[in-house]
């Protein structure tokens, strides 16, 4: 099982001709509230791609309709706690160019604390997997926690802050960062090669796989002297909203069936690509079958 200690998050999209800019007031052309938050499209993303996957959330009470749509979609929901307070939501626009800029309140996402954590870990086993982003509370003591009962680590440290760097990275298997991420974790100057990239995360965390991924230039998957590259899908983006969740969710399913790493790039850029070509953020997110259908037509 991998379990999910994932941000959820209400999001308001408002279609816009460019981003605003400082000091500027833009009229939206259209407007609409849906699901979102790294961590609830991951989940639902590693679900609709058939894995099992239990997410560990916060809501605020009033939006229990998110957690529904979380379990209709295979996730299971049962340690997503209802609390007192306002769920965590983001305010995100989208431009002609399929571009976003997003603002984010964490609200019940920083609800997590020692004790909450340790009785969810109750329930899991050796060899189970969390995973993790940068949008929840705790982070350090679930990481301590996964670590001491044995639990695989997948870490995706978006978005990316410098507290990041203090944390026991080294307990983590499977590290997913975009350019961004991996120049601010190993210091290296904006615009560095992949292989740049690629060799200073080898040096900073030589026990962990990498999967580092470029847009429109591809991913790569790095452990120790293995190197796999996947070719960027040739997609006009609409909306770029939940691109990468989508990427890591169908990763980690792929690797929880046993897939090679090869494969599982493979599904997880055939899932983004279609991902992108579609609005929203979990609306985005494509089926299964839709991508199955998509890989077989390019064999």
């Amino acid at each position: 099982m991998l379990y999910n200690l994932g941000s959820i998050n209400l999001d308001h999209f408002y279609r816009v001709p460019h981003l605003v800019r400082p000091g500027e007031t833009l009229s939206g052309r259209d407007y609409r509230i849906g699901l979102g938050g790294k961590g609830a499209n991951q989940s639902i993303a590693m679900a609709r791609a058939g894995g099992r996957v239990c997410h560990w959330g916060c809501l605020g009470r009033q939006d229990g309709w998110a957690r529904e749509l979380l379990q209709a979609s295979g996730v299971d929901t049962a340690s997503v706690q209802l609390v007192d307070g306002p769920s965590g939501h983001a305010i995100i626009q989208v431009d002609d160019e399929g571009e976003n800029a997003i603002l984010l309140f964490p609200g019940a996402n920083h609800g997590f604390d020692a004790d909450n954590l340790a009785a969810l870990f109750e329930a899991t086993r050796a060899e189970d997997w969390l995973l993790v982003q940068n949008e929840c509370s705790g982070l350090a003591e679930a990481l301590e926690l996964a670590h001491a009962r044995g639990l695989r680590i997948a870490f995706n440290p978006a978005p990316m802050t410098l507290d990041i760097t203090a944390l026991p990275l080294h307990y983590c298997q499977l590290l997913f960062v975009n350019r961004g991420e991996a120049e601010a974790l190993t210091g290296m100057p904006a615009g560095s090669e992949a292989s740049e990239l690629l060799d200073a995360l080898s040096r900073q965390l030589p026990e962990s796989e990498t999967v580092l991924t470029l847009g429109g230039e591809g991913a790569w998957y790095q452990c120790a002297d293995k190197r796999v590259f996947q070719a960027p899908l040739p997609v006009t983006p609409r909306d770029t909203t939940a691109a990468g969740d989508t990427f890591i969710g169908y990763y980690l399913a792929a690797r929880q069936a046993g897939d090679s790493a090869e494969s599982c790039l493979k599904r997880a850029a055939t899932a983004a690509a279609l991902g992108v070509q579609r609005l929203g953020a979990t609306e985005s997110i494509p089926e299964r079958a839709d991508v199955d259908a998509e890989l077989a037509r390019h064999t």
